[in-house]
């Protein structure tokens, strides 16, 4: 069973692996790692192209375009990743012949590494069994730390511009969607290891896959942090010369060293907003405020709403050109 606080280890992706392809010649003796390292090299190579077209590197912003908290301004790491289309996530009210859910779309997203994560059906989680569990465990702890009051202070501004009223109290959880290695399928092989058996069998094929997980978000949002992905700066207020220095520099300095960003453990920094206890290559889809009464623990009040709109978008060519007026 994958942990959810860290990125499935049987993928080589995640450990940064370096530009090396095998070399072929007739009469080589080959194992089952030189193809595998072949896989490796083409699947990283995409994906580092991937995780770059996504945003990932830095943003060398010119001077008064953009404060970065402490007053200092110059290089903004991003983290690259979000969501090329679909994945819309909508609450879905109990029925005569269903129970309540949140059910995410069918769409395509990208990770921090770059590795494509797809999800070709509709997916729903079951939202009253959620609260319970959540409710249920550890006496409701994390629930009690997730309800917040005023919880439109941790909404996009595109939900807080809205008609939709925000209740005045309200669990906040995040939806994610991750990357994981489904392995299928299982051939006849020779045991490996100290064994003399006959019977042996090993995986013959490895799916792309995906997980889903709601996060509580009791991890400290306040006035001053509210747990949202980290938002590529706005350039549309500086003149047509200082936007153009600042794409221009924006290409030259994006050049970021995953390896060297690697803590002692191996992992990956996660990201500026991202909960703690999930894996750091994990992609925001959307923010889920349950309304809640005052009491202790907090009881449902009915609302639920949900808020797509603080997630990394990531439009095609034809669709920026179009919103830049140079669509054909």
């Amino acid at each position: 069973m994958n942990s959810p606080a860290r990125p499935p280890a049987d993928d080589p992706l995640y450990a940064l692996p370096a530009a090396a392809r095998p070399h072929y010649a007739t009469g080589m003796l080959l194992g089952a790692r030189d193809f595998a390292d072949e896989q490796t090299y083409h699947r990283n190579r995409l994906a580092r192209a991937l995780a770059h077209a996504t945003g990932a590197g830095a943003r060398l912003l010119p001077a008064g375009s953009l404060d970065a908290g402490d007053g200092s301004l110059g290089a903004i790491g991003l983290h690259g990743g979000g969501t090329l289309a679909g994945l819309r996530v909508l609450h879905r009210p109990a029925g005569t012949d269903h129970e309540e859910e949140l059910r995410v779309a069918p769409g395509l997203a990208v990770d921090r590494l770059g590795r494509l994560v797809e999800l070709g059906v509709p997916v729903c989680l079951r939202l009253e069994r959620w609260f319970a569990t959540e409710l249920a465990r550890d006496g409701g702890d994390d629930l009690r730390r997730a309800a917040l009051d005023d919880p439109a202070r941790f909404a996009s501004a595109r939900l807080r511009a809205g008609a939709e009223a925000l209740p005045a109290r309200a669990v906040i959880a995040d939806a994610f969607i991750r990357f994981v290695t489904c392995r299928q399928a299982l051939a006849p092989a020779f045991a490996s290891g100290p064994f003399d058996a006959l019977d042996a069998v090993e995986t013959a094929r490895l799916r792309d896959g995906w997980e889903l997980h709601l996060v509580l978000r009791g991890d400290g949002l306040d006035d001053d942090f509210d747990g949202l992905p980290l938002r590529d700066p706005d350039l549309s207020a500086l003149d047509p010369a200082a936007r153009r220095d600042a794409l221009q520099d924006a290409v030259l300095d994006a050049w970021p060293s995953l390896a060297g960003q690697l803590d002692a453990n191996g992992d990956l920094p996660r990201p500026p907003g991202h909960p703690p206890s999930l894996d750091p290559t994990a992609i925001f889809l959307a923010r889920v405020f349950v309304a809640v009464g005052a009491g202790n623990p907090p009881e449902r009040t009915g609302t639920v709403i949900v808020d797509n709109w603080g997630r990394r978008i990531l439009p095609h060519l034809g669709l920026l050109a179009g919103a830049l007026g140079a669509g054909l």
